[in-house]
């Protein structure tokens, strides 16, 4: 969905609103944004092992 069609879809007082309480919230710690940047750079990768399911 490109922007032009959200803004037709929600309108401008839902967009605005939104912009709004983004510019409200408080900025991510860098380690968030580190370890989010890590994870979208390989989502496959795994820091732990995936527990192997028990056949039911």
């Amino acid at each position: 969905m490109t922007r032009e069609q959200r803004r037709a879809l929600l309108g401008d007082d839902v967009v605005n609103h939104i912009h709004q309480r983004i510019d409200e919230a408080p900025d991510a710690p860098d380690d968030a944004i580190e370890a989010l940047r890590r994870i979208f750079a390989r989502p496959a990768t795994r820091s732990q092992p995936v527990p192997a399911r028990r056949a039911a």
